[in-house]
């Protein structure tokens, strides 16, 4: 092989390399693309946008021989106004970028030992020119194909990481990820820079002075990998603490708010104590009305004494008195909306329950069905309520109707929100409801079958200490 054939090989190399690549980030972005469910078309359109950036800017660069990282830098911003297009979160478009950039730089770094390593074999067993210019195509296309696919297990590793658990970035959060990747492709470009110097007409190689970075600069590229999935991996703990400590804080306030209405319902169960001392005077007046012959003030008195009596009463009765306040008060708010209310629901007999818990419960699966009649535009509005004790389990089940479609989350199977401002709480309030399945070894099933809504959560009797 002569030179013009090797500079056509490495040429065609590089072509299906630009090629490969787009497609390798094309891949990477797809999986953090909305998960809605949109036409296949749409998905396709999204998919060719970030394939038809990486590869349109790369080879402009082979063509005009831009920088390698002003070229870099173009493709991440044009992604980052296309973020909306691909429906993602413009920082973490940016974040994806950057990843996708240095996992790039880091694999090729990495590479570049084993080429040079191997070029140095080939070049002691070529005897002619042409044998120099046919292994060193060789080489350039054996690394090639070795580094797509370092390349693809190490964006493959980090696609796997992102996926476990949603990230929406800030500023902060932003620059917490972004120090070690960032770090990374700069101490890449140093050490392309120094790799070959020529100097006159003398050509300087790092490895062949310091033949001892053969093993140090891929060891390092690793380390700034492996920095890069570490934190990752933090970030999302700390994600995850952050939750759980929301989580707990609404429980905490739900519970709060259960018990100010307790005491309200004891301050009614006072008034009706009280009235039942002051039947003797009600008595004494109405045999006093009866004596006077004023037969309509009596009807009225007692008219009267009927509405003080309603204001104390709770039309359902479930056997405790926390589930009677949450299931009366929802009923209630679904009278004043004109939303039909039934409950079957009996308190379990048995001591293994927390009837806190199960108020939470039940409050938290009740306030989103009443929030789902509310928006209903049209048909038939109404809420199921039942808890029923079958020996050691106890199931609670609630059904409403409902507008629209839902959509599941694939990592936690909850459905996700459509309230706009209140989607991180009204996450939360079933992820609760999940929380205290969990306390009693128990599972949530949430179906949805053409336009009602069902959750039903089993409990698991627990044992008292």
């Amino acid at each position: 092989m002569n030179e013009a054939g090797f500079i056509l090989v490495v040429d065609i190399a590089v072509r299906i390399e630009i090629l490969l690549y787009a497609v390798c980030m094309a891949a990477f972005f797809y999986p953090f693309m909305a998960g809605k469910k949109e036409q296949r078309k749409s998905k396709i359109k999204k998919v060719l946008m970030v394939f038809l950036i990486y590869t349109v800017m790369y080879f402009v660069n082979m063509a005009a021989s831009v920088y390698g990282w002003l070229c870099m830098i173009i493709v991440i911003i044009l992604l980052m106004a296309a973020s909306k297009f691909l429906d993602m979160n413009r920082e973490f478009t940016f974040f994806l970028g950057v990843i996708f950039f240095c996992i790039k730089n880091l694999s090729a770094l990495i590479m570049r030992s084993i080429s040079y390593f191997l070029g140095k074999n080939l070049e002691h067993r070529a005897e002619t020119a042409e044998n120099v210019f046919a292994n060193a195509a060789w080489n350039y296309v054996f690394v090639a194909v070795l580094q797509l696919i370092l390349f693809s297990v190490m964006l493959y590793a980090v696609i796997r990481l992102l996926k476990k658990k949603t990230m929406k970035l800030h500023i902060k959060e932003l620059c917490y990820l972004l120090l070690i990747p960032i770090t990374g492709i700069l101490f890449v470009n140093i050490i392309f820079n120094i790799l070959l110097i020529v100097n006159e007409n003398t050509i300087i190689q790092l490895y062949e002075q310091f033949p001892v970075f053969l093993g140090i600069v891929p060891v390092v590229a690793a380390l700034f990998y492996a920095g890069i999935l570490v934190t990752i991996v933090s970030y999302q703990k700390m994600i995850s603490l952050q939750e759980e400590k929301e989580k707990y804080f609404v429980e905490q306030q739900q519970v709060h708010a259960i018990q100010e209405r307790m005491e309200e319902v004891e301050q009614f169960y006072h008034g009706i104590r009280q009235m039942k001392h002051e039947m003797k005077n009600h008595m004494t007046n109405i045999k006093g009305l009866v004596r006077n012959g004023s037969y309509g003030d009596i009807e009225q008195y007692i008219d009267h004494m009927d509405e003080s009596m309603n204001v104390f009463e709770l039309t359902t009765k479930t056997g405790n008195t926390v589930t009677d306040v949450i299931v009366n008060d929802k009923q209630k708010a679904a009278e004043k909306q004109g939303i039909q209310f039934q409950s079957e629901f009996s308190y379990p007999k048995s001591d293994g329950y927390n009837a806190y818990d199960i108020g939470v419960i039940i409050n938290n699966l009740l306030q989103n069905a009443l929030e789902a009649c509310a928006k209903m535009t049209e048909g038939k509005r109404y809420i199921y309520l039942s808890g029923r004790q079958k020996k050691k389990f106890y199931v609670i089940n609630v059904k409403n109707s409902f507008e629209g479609e839902v959509t599941f989350d694939t990592k936690t199977n909850l459905p996700l929100s459509t309230k706009g401002k209140d989607t991180a709480l009204h996450g939360i309030g079933l992820s609760n409801v999940k929380r205290e399945a969990d306390k009693y070894m128990g599972d949530v099933d949430i179906r949805a079958r053409k336009n009602e809504f069902s959750v039903a959560v089993l409990l698991q009797e627990r044992r008292k200490k």
